[in-house]
């Protein structure tokens, strides 16, 4: 069935089209004047006073030198110890409220939120609390929860972090995941400021509640359109006939209000598509669903205008030299300005003419400011912006505008038309203008800078030495938003990388040990035993503890991994004997393990039975050989090792014992630690005591381990509801099946997931105690709650 219109597109974008028009004359005639050069030559000699400084000074402050600004964490030390802290924070929030917020920087009320802002976020920058020994770290993933358990939001911020990782699973080669994810949480972000900036003083807590939750959902539905619908577009990853396929079913939800059914796809990604299909129909529906009436045809207009002017803009093929400057600049005009007036309409906010002219003036600004950072890239992607194509055509076009005093223009036109020369706007404008400069010569280096420089110099030399000279000598105009975009691309990469590396070693490992673990055949034993082991050894083991182990003793403690065969096997022999026991029918009576049948399944229940005591055994005998160690440490540990197998051995009496018995979480968490948590703490603390490590550090490892423990068996708790049979290698629903107290049945799957990540949170926070690197430890820990096996 045909679905009614419910705007008139065309309408709609031509009137959005003869708006940008006007504003695009005004600018065009300003630059033909070189208005800007006089006003902006005279904001210039006011603001330089602030950021270069006389010789004399520069020559007492060099025992202060700057540090480098890729290092976060030492940048922001420096800035306190300088003094500097205070006014690098108040331009860097004035300017998110100027360009994500649209406010006008001489408001009473926007200066003093401004100034508790900078404030509250200078006291937790420069904390040095005992228990966070890395301080600044206030966006790792424990400082962001325990931010959403402040406001009560850690179920909406867990389920954000879910679909965050399913969206990176998803981006297809050819697509920067890191880049979808910091555009998604930059967006998320930017809509939960507007929310925080709507609600007043007299909200209710559980009010306050509401709005951020419905404010992280729709920040992340609408997010979700960038790379699922530009930067996908742009990436020439679709095929032409698919292309056309998407645009269609984009214009027809905008225009008609209704997602179409996918139908057949014709290319080779449907896959990909029916995914992209069903996370955006569902981002749409809760943005519909969170509309006001009254303001609902204005979303889907503002949104069509968005959608249409980058598609306009997309079709553009720089071999074409006959665009005109409307054509060049009007669709910038319309996509940057119309990006965020979105914003406002998605949370439902009320109108704001104030917003709404000031964000339309801004957008061309900052869309002028990216492309210009972008151009070299764009024009290797062939992409037509102002810059790339005055790059191609400055000779042969002399008509065409430099895109360069062009974003002069908009800079001179801001200060004095828009905010009406008011001095922080004039401060935090120029900044950004200069500090885009000194990033981009640091990028391109002295030489290309140069020869871009004299390609789109104006024609006023005085004005062009003026610049320069500000790009050599001004200091102080770096932002926060900044540093913290490269902080979480390092971050994201970084994190990215050690995970790939740590599965990578982790492989390897796996691989050498399954090469070594088999149980060579002798006289003096029964040959069924052996089988039996072994064929319990030749599973599909995850080998997590001894991996572990070898992590801690190669990486934590720099021993010899040959040395530390014997214990990785003896971890694996341990664990082996503890699952062929826990499937036992006297116990769980399991049918299936490492997508195998159990052990008495194959050979019998009283096989099975001296099968897991052989390997108890077989893993003693094993630390016995670790004679290249101090002969104390080994006994130490083995007496350890012995007292772990006893421990884990309750853990499982108290298992069975509370079959059909509803356990408090106090004692489940108790049960979990002696059948699962020390099994982590063994796989650390063995290589911790062959290193004679100090008690210190144990307890911090043992803290780690109990917790990291815990998050694994709730972890497993909650595969047994919601996980693959196909992926787990066993069947879920066993805990059901056998009336067995887990944390699913305790709180709920939503409770046992907030269970799931303060135990994540302490698990993190304890390794702040432990002298070394443990980089591995975290990378093990992101991997026990995001494995789905």
């Amino acid at each position: 069935m045909k679905e009614k219109i419910i705007i008139n597109a065309d309408e709609c974008y031509q009137q959005a089209e003869e708006k940008a028009n006007h504003y695009f004359q005004s600018l065009y005639a300003q630059a033909q004047k070189k208005t800007y050069v006089k006003v902006l030559t005279e904001d210039i000699h006011l603001w330089k006073h602030k950021h270069i400084r006389h010789p004399i000074f520069s020559l007492f402050s060099r025992g202060k030198g700057k540090t480098n600004t890729s290092g976060y964490h030492n940048y922001i030390k420096w800035l306190n110890y300088t003094g500097k802290l205070d006014s690098y924070l108040n331009r860097s929030i004035s300017y998110i409220f100027m360009r994500d917020l649209g406010k006008a920087l001489n408001s009473p009320d926007t200066e003093n939120r401004i100034r508790s802002i900078v404030d509250s976020l200078k006291t937790q920058l420069t904390s040095t609390t005992a228990d966070r020994k890395n301080d600044g770290e206030l966006f790792s993933m424990t400082a962001l929860y325990r931010l959403a358990q402040k406001e009560g939001v850690e179920s909406t911020f867990i389920w954000l972090i879910n679909k965050l990782k399913n969206v990176s699973t998803n981006i297809p080669t050819g697509m920067n995941a890191e880049h979808a994810q910091r555009k998604l949480i930059k967006i998320i972000a930017g809509v939960i400021m507007q929310e925080n900036e709507e609600m007043d003083e007299e909200v209710t807590v559980e009010d306050r509640k509401q709005r951020l939750d419905k404010a992280i959902r729709l920040g992340y539905s609408y997010g979700l359109t960038y790379p699922f619908i530009d930067d996908l577009l742009d990436a020439e990853i679709l095929s032409d006939e698919e292309e056309k396929q998407y645009a269609y079913l984009i214009r027809s939800t905008l225009t008609t209000g209704v997602v179409p059914e996918l139908g057949d796809w014709v290319g080779n990604n449907a896959e990909l598509i029916r995914y992209i299909h069903t996370e955006l129909r569902e981002a749409f529906e809760y943005i519909k669903a969170h509309q006001r009436p009254e303001t609902r045809n204005s979303f889907f207009e503002q949104s069509y205008v968005f959608f249409n002017s980058q598609e306009v803009d997309r079709d553009k093929d720089l071999t074409n030299a006959k665009y005109t400057n409307e054509e060049l600049y009007i669709p910038v005009i319309l996509k940057s300005a119309s990006s965020r007036l979105i914003v406002r309409s998605v949370i439902g906010a009320p109108e704001d003419e104030g917003f709404d002219s000031r964000t339309f003036f801004y957008g061309i600004y900052n869309q002028l400011a990216d492309d210009f950072a972008d151009m070299f890239d764009d024009l290797k992607d062939g992409a037509v912006t102002p810059y790339t194509y005055y790059l191609k055509y400055h000779d042969t076009r002399p008509d065409l505008i430099n895109p360069f005093e062009m974003y002069w223009t908009v800079i001179s036109n801001l200060i004095h038309q828009v905010y009406h020369s008011d001095k922080m706007t004039r401060e935090v404008i120029l900044d950004r203008a200069i500090n885009g400069l000194k990033r981009f010569k640091e990028r391109a280096g002295t030489e290309k800078y140069k020869e871009v420089m004299d390609l789109f110099a104006s024609e006023s030399p005085k004005f062009n030495k003026l610049i320069q000279e500000m790009v050599r000598k001004a200091d102080d105009v770096d932002f926060f938003d900044k540093l913290l975009r490269d902080h979480m691309i390092t971050s994201l990469k970084s994190d990215r990388q050690g995970q790939e590396d740590f599965i990578e070693t982790a492989k390897a490992i796996r691989s050498q040990l399954n090469s070594v673990l088999d149980i060579p055949k002798t006289n003096e034993m029964a040959d069924s035993i052996i089988d039996a082991a072994n064929y319990s050894l030749q599973g599909e083991g995850k080998r997590l503890r001894p991996i572990v182990t070898w992590f801690m003793g190669v990486n934590a403690y720099g021993l010899n991994s040959s040395i530390l065969e014997p214990l990785l096997k003896s971890l694996e022999y341990m664990h082996t004997a503890s699952l062929i026991f826990d499937d036992l029918p006297s116990q769980d009576n399991a049918a299936l393990r490492r997508g195998r049948p159990t052990l008495h399944e194959v050979y019998t229940i009283s096989i099975a039975e001296l099968t897991g005591l052989f390997l108890t055994q077989k893993a003693i005998l094993e630390q016995t050989t670790l004679d290249q160690f101090d002969s104390k440490a080994v006994l130490r540990l083995i007496q350890y090792s012995a007292q772990v197998t006893a421990d884990m051995c309750r853990g499982q009496a108290m298992d069975l014992d509370s079959k059909g018995q509803q356990l408090s979480l106090e004692q489940l968490n108790r049960m979990c630690f002696y059948k699962t948590g020390l099994g982590f703490e063994a796989s650390i603390l063995m290589p911790a005591i062959l290193a004679n490590t100090s008690k210190l550090e144990i307890d911090a490892l043992k803290k780690f381990a109990r917790h990291a423990g815990i998050a694994f068996q709730i972890k497993d708790d909650l595969l047994d509801v919601e996980g693959d049979t196909a992926l787990l290698g066993k069947s879920t629903g066993k805990d059901t099946e056998n009336n067995s107290s887990t944390f699913v049945s305790i709180l709920g799957v939503n409770d046992a997931k907030k269970e799931m990540w303060e135990n994540y949170c302490i698990a993190m926070e304890s390794l702040h105690d432990v002298p070394r690197d443990t980089a591995f430890l975290k990378h093990f820990l992101d991997y026990v709650i995001n494995r789905d096996k």
